[in-house]
């Protein structure tokens, strides 16, 4: 990409909160100016960018990567089960359970795009503060609620993460029932893509070329909640790249990369092209920035620099990946690599007040 092009498409917000030191402004202006971006630019773009994430919350509260409409639906079950057994873990599971158990979403549980062979496998981690226990799935099959499976790993063995028929047989030996997770919308949309690969194939188009699937919808989530004494708990789960490999483990069952948590700093948790949060330890990056004094924002926009440096710069990101973040204050950040028109990032909480949606920062835009 050019130089022109590069900051035709480039946006970096700086949130205006009082808190963020100026050395973090600095080292980033000079991170700007080595791809060429010009200072006078990036601050024509910051003060349109309007209001981002870097929210306040009142904990207890409940923190999930996704937007109003299934924010609502994630967090408010969630809420109900944290007021009626007084557990975060209870709350994160029973928030992290709606999407897997909803057929609509097609990247999480039940109705997730399945893998190069049509087989719909998932992956799920689970972490828990005061103890700094986890546990996680991988490539779990024919199990909606991969989520739950995950806490059974951590509170029933002494095993944090286990994987394909084995983390099937130790579901079913836990009373989960087995079932065909593909659905027939997330089957279209697998057909749709084997017969359009090649040319060269056996595999064939209809002859109008119509298709009856459905756009793909969701993504990864996360949920994470901070519970009145500060207990810290979280959850990803996912139902992992679509057309992948049978066996590719992304970064959401492995903690650090799509989860992490130090009940002493706060949670943060990743969506988007896992191999490049595993590459950077992602999630525990961002918990280690928060605890050395970041914002939750300037730490996920942090992660999102870095994972930009070490692939060389923006002109060869062809990818997106999006961080969400909540410390121990109640301050909340959410960022990611690219945005779209009318596609920014966002992450939604419930707490005493009530439900919140709150845009987050993206560093370019499409």
């Amino acid at each position: 990409m050019a130089e022109s092009s590069t900051q035709a498409f480039f946006l970096i917000y700086f949130p205006s909160h009082e808190s963020i030191a100026m050395k973090n402004r600095r080292k980033f202006l000079q991170l700007l100016a080595h791809f060429g971006v010009s200072v006078s630019f990036v601050k024509s773009l910051s003060e349109r960018a309007g209001h981002k994430a870097n929210g306040n919350a009142s904990l207890p509260l409940v923190l999930c990567s996704r937007g109003e409409s299934w924010g609502r639906k994630v967090l408010e079950p969630a809420w109900t089960s944290f007021q009626a057994s007084g557990s975060i873990l209870d709350a994160v599971e029973a928030g992290a359970n709606v999407v897997e158990l909803d057929p609509d979403d097609m990247s999480v549980g039940y109705g997730g795009l399945p893998n190069e062979e049509g087989v719909v496998q998932l992956d799920a981690s689970i972490m828990y503060g005061p103890t700094y226990n986890c546990g996680s799935v991988a490539g779990l099959e024919r199990i909606k609620t991969p989520s739950s499976v995950a806490r059974l790993v951590m509170e029933r063995t002494d095993h944090i993460m286990i994987m394909g028929e084995g983390a099937l047989r130790f579901a079913r030996a836990h009373g989960f029932k087995e079932e065909n997770l593909l659905t027939e919308k997330a089957r279209l949309r697998w057909l749709e893509w084997k017969e359009n690969l090649s040319d060269k194939d056996d595999w064939f188009p209809p002859a109008d070329g119509v298709y009856e699937s459905s756009e793909r919808k969701g993504g990864t989530i996360n949920v994470l909640g901070i519970d009145g004494e500060g207990s810290v708990a979280g959850i990803t789960t996912t139902s992992g790249l679509f057309g992948k490999i049978p066996g590719r483990i992304g970064d959401s069952p492995i903690i650090g990369a799509g989860l992490f948590l130090d009940n002493e700093v706060g949670a943060a948790g990743a969506t988007g092209r896992g191999e490049e949060v595993i590459r950077t330890c992602g999630s525990f990056y961002v918990v280690e920035k928060m605890s050395q004094g970041m914002t939750p924002q300037e730490a996920c926009e942090a992660a999102c620099q870095r994972i930009v440096k070490i692939n060389g710069g923006i002109d060869k990101v062809d990818f997106d990946d999006k961080f969400v973040a909540v410390n121990k204050q109640g301050e909340v950040g959410c960022a990611s690599i690219r945005g779209r028109s009318g596609q920014h990032p966002y992450v939604s909480y419930i707490d005493a007040t009530g439900f919140h949606s709150l845009e987050g920062a993206s560093l370019i835009q499409d």
